[in-house]
């Protein structure tokens, strides 16, 4: 069904509903998985006197990134699945739509909070990535507490 499978992740509580079901399915598919985590500075201030400021954040975000994936990583070796790890930066709907369609993965599973009514106006990261990437995207939500 499935060859291969990306899940992006960020360490959060969402992300890590969305990691377990992908890894799941990677399982039973017997696919490897793609761990993807995107550095997203928004507002960041581009003047020349902050410039090292962001660098150094900009690495702070990295090396996290690369926590978070080789965990993912490692899960999924556990589970005696391939893994792939990759950074990027951006904005993380498009990263995702984009690494999905440049690595050529089968599916996307990621989690996806509830935002309440505004946050589904303004709309969340999975929602851009159902309504834009070209492959199956599978959303896991966490519980809303209403």
């Amino acid at each position: 069904m499935y060859d291969s499978i990306l899940i992006p992740f960020d360490g959060s509580d969402e992300a890590e509903k969305g990691a377990n079901h992908g890894l799941g399915l990677a399982e039973t598919c017997g696919a490897t998985v793609h761990a993807l985590y995107v550095i997203d500075l928004p507002g960041a201030p581009r003047t020349v006197y902050l410039r090292d400021d962001e660098d150094e954040m900009r690495e702070r975000y990295r090396e996290y990134g690369e926590e978070v994936t080789n965990e993912i990583k490692e899960r999924a070796e556990d589970r005696g699945l391939e893994c792939v790890t990759a950074i990027r930066s951006g904005s993380p709907g498009e990263e995702i739509v984009d690494y999905a369609k440049d690595e050529g993965v089968d599916a996307i599973v990621l989690g996806s909070a509830y935002r309440g009514k505004l946050g589904a106006l303004l709309g969340s990261t999975a929602e851009k990535v159902v309504r834009t990437a070209e492959v199956p995207v599978v959303t896991v939500r966490e519980q809303m507490n209403d």
